[in-house]
């Protein structure tokens, strides 16, 4: 049975019913790395009360190194003289060496998983440990049926379904953080890289140790509160043709017309993040909002010559700081559900997506209509087309919004003229 150590005292009765239905019975101790020295001893003084046949523990956030693994058995010894076991987890690729470790420590039940499959990250890989356990007993090994499984059965199992640690389960092991939360991200398409750290900068901030999808979908949105900005998009915007460079291949796929049309119409032509598939003459502003995109695009940004139009006064300092000699149009950036609001230095949209942010600037700038150029869509059924549909249903909902033009192919339910034909 496993359970988590609060649950422990109430669970352990159960011990005594299994043992008289004649089963054998083992306690799993979840998520005992945060606990005292006083809390272990009392754990194990509270099972040596109950007829079990061995005591686990479990790495649970996969953050435990070996000397943490040998403290806490040398702290259950000191009241429990019967078995113990330890259940692994490769977060940080140290499931073996816990393991091997906990072995030497005089643990005689250990867990492991043929090729680590497992939730996530794994667990200790059987055939390492078969390996390591042969050559601590001194005794021939024959691995010939086990790797026959695994080229077989779990080898193709694993490449199409992906367990194994990488950074992000490194990560989260590290900062003790629950690794649903990434396994959850991982497998939803809308995650993308600077979601991903960027909920795991939250949960290291606010605490990830339980599980919860609405802590999830909160840690993915970062701006709330009171917004704050210094720049008014009015003076440049007001009854101006916006043009929206996204990130899709439309841009560089039908540059040649997105030029002469910006050249003959003269737009004012924003791009998203760092796109830069057009002469970049003709881009007069870019506009970024998300913390850990920025960080990660602040060299490209310094470099760009456009002003960058993002709620700096509300950004981490280290985002600051990188962007320090850029030139800023500070814009503040609130995020709540479902909510377009519209004001002269700042915005609220549904989602921290650089599109709403941007589709909020334009409106506070009171531009006359905004084109969309590189918002393809993405292939399928990829949720991030719902997603990116809720933000236009939500804003065309709004009244005092203005008229939004795909000029090239996209997917998104909003109003299509070819940049190709007569633009009046």
């Amino acid at each position: 049975m496993a359970c988590h150590v609060h649950e422990f005292e109430k669970a352990l009765p159960a011990v005594t019913w299994l043992k008289e239905q004649g089963y054998k019975v083992g306690f799993n101790l979840m998520q005992i790395a945060d606990c005292s020295e006083q809390e272990v001893k009392a754990l194990a003084r509270s099972a040596a009360e109950y007829p079990m046949e061995v005591l686990y523990f479990a790495d649970s956030m996969g953050g435990m190194d070996p000397d943490q693994a040998a403290q806490i058995i040398g702290w259950l010894r000191t009241e429990w003289l019967g078995a113990l076991g330890i259940h692994t987890h490769d977060n940080q690729g140290l499931a073996l060496s816990n393991t091997l470790r906990a072995i030497s420590e005089g643990v005689t039940w250990v867990d492991a998983t043929v090729t680590g499959m497992g939730r996530g990250p794994g667990n200790a890989l059987t055939e390492q440990v078969a390996i390591e356990v042969a050559a601590y007993r001194k005794q021939p090994l024959n691995l010939v049926p086990l790797m026959t499984l695994i080229r077989k059965y779990f080898g193709p199992m694993k490449e199409a379904y992906g367990w194994g640690s990488n950074p992000y389960y490194y990560l989260s092991g590290k900062y003790n953080i629950h690794p649903s939360y990434v396994q959850e991200m991982l497998s939803d398409s809308r995650y993308d890289e600077e979601d991903l750290l960027a909920v795991i900068e939250h949960l290291r901030v606010e605490g990830g140790k339980k599980f919860s999808l609405n802590t999830l979908d909160a840690a993915r949105h970062f701006y709330h509160g009171k917004p704050q900005g210094t720049w008014s998009p009015s003076s440049i915007f007001a009854e101006r043709d916006v043009l929206l460079l996204g990130t899709g291949p439309g841009v560089a796929n039908h540059r040649t017309a997105l030029e002469r049309y910006i050249r003959e119409e003269k737009p004012l032509v924003i791009a998203l993040n760092t796109q830069s598939e057009i002469d970049a003459e003709l881009i007069d502003l870019r506009v970024a909002c998300h913390p850990v995109r920025l960080l990660a695009d602040c060299k490209a940004h310094t470099e760009l010559p456009q002003p960058l139009i993002t709620p700096y006064s509300m950004l981490p300092v280290d985002v600051q700081q990188a962007l320090a000699d850029k030139e800023i149009l500070d814009f503040g950036l609130n995020v709540q559900a479902d909510t377009f609001e519209f004001n002269e230095t700042y915005c609220t949209t549904p989602t921290s997506l650089v599109m709403a942010y941007a589709f909020a600037i334009a409106t506070s700038g009171k531009a006359k209509r905004l084109l969309l150029a590189g918002f393809d869509g993405y292939k399928g059924e990829d949720p991030r087309n719902f997603e990116m549909n809720e933000v236009v249903k939500t804003y065309t909902k709004k009244s005092n919004t203005i008229p939004v033009i795909a000029i090239l192919p996209s997917r998104y339910d909003v109003s299509k003229q070819s940049v190709y034909g007569a633009f009046q």
